[in-house]
């Protein structure tokens, strides 16, 4: 079979790599490795899957050492320590070395039998296809929150997102390699393939139960990534801080004017040391909130400047090839 895109054509088999993030779902991986391999055969396409550990609390890295010994396409990374689902992420694309690069959880929620529909979506023209999520198998609590991140993330960002759609896509080398360049320390892997800007689409895709564990994103961290998202994507913050202090100014201008007003024209005496008092902790607490936020962006600033790698590796198993995939 020949696949053509944009008029590339490959009369070989194209090379897909599966970039999976590892954590807390040690019982999965087999079954979600087998079923990797099977539908990427039946395109039919070359594979390599890459099982990025990211200090996975329940040995996970004995069954990816384990796997690659059965299979030496299967190949893991083995990350110094939890650097965050992004950072793994960017750990595997680093790696990869597919024509196609599909990035997908390991829970198996994701369902690997949906890498075919993505890639043939991709022929169709698109460097990138998300799955969309159309009925998500997540709790209520998980679906709120998510809907909520995006609400608050797409106000300070202007732009519109779908809570639908998170990790699970596949994109074309050519975006792998322009993601690579992206090296801010703050990171979210779906944000950074929308903002390159290639030609994108989404298709729907079945969601499944999780088969393992409980989801890593408490509120704490979904809190903790909000606020990242939203410093490393935007500056409205600022922007909202610097017209909020411009009303309070105008506001306590004309308060000013009635007051002068009152005791020059009316002569009448302003009095009230609880309402003074008031109003300096109310202005002093808008105060140091506004530095709250400039110290934050200060504080990614910092952060970047330090250029520090985005992640460190313990370990990794099978050899990255020069000249395309073992």
């Amino acid at each position: 079979m020949v696949y053509k895109k944009m008029g590339i054509s490959y009369k070989n088999e194209p090379v897909i790599s599966v970039v999976v993030p590892v954590y807390g779902c040690k019982t999965c991986l087999v079954e979600l490795c087998s079923r990797i391999k099977e539908t990427v055969l039946s395109i039919p396409a070359q594979y390599e899957i890459i099982l990025v550990n990211d200090a996975s609390p329940d040995q996970a890295w004995e069954v990816i050492a384990r796997l690659h010994e059965q299979d030496n396409k299967i190949k893991g990374i083995d990350l110094a320590k939890n650097f965050g689902q992004h950072h793994a992420i960017t750990a595997g694309l680093d790696y990869a070395q597919g024509d196609w690069v599909v990035v997908m959880d390991c829970d198996l929620q994701d369902r690997p039998e949906e890498i075919k529909l993505l890639f043939e979506k991709a022929m169709e023209g698109y460097d990138v296809v998300f799955a969309q999520r159309v009925k998500r198998q997540d709790k209520s609590i998980k679906r709120l929150s998510s809907k909520l991140f995006y609400k608050i993330y797409d106000y300070f960002a202007g732009q519109e997102s779908d809570a639908s759609i998170a990790n699970y896509s596949i994109i074309s080398s050519k975006v792998a390699s322009s993601y690579r360049k992206m090296r801010e320390q703050n990171r979210y892997y779906p944000m950074f393939i929308k903002w390159l800007g290639f030609k994108q689409t989404k298709i729907p895709v079945q969601h499944d139960q999780r088969k393992e564990g409980e989801s890593s994103y408490n509120l704490k961290k979904l809190v903790s990534l909000a606020t990242d998202a939203i410093v490393s994507q935007s500056n409205k913050p600022l922007r909202i801080s610097i017209s909020f202090g411009f009303l309070m100014s105008l506001v306590s201008f004309v308060y000013a004017v009635y007051l002068f007003g009152r005791y020059f024209f009316l002569d009448e005496h302003v009095q009230g040391w609880t309402s003074v008092m008031v109003s300096i902790f109310f202005i002093g607490g808008l105060i140091f909130f506004q530095f709250g936020i400039i110290g934050l962006y200060l504080g990614k600033i910092f952060n970047e400047t330090k250029n520090r790698p985005i992640y460190t590796v313990r370990n990794v198993i099978g050899e990255k090839q020069e000249d395309g995939v073992d």
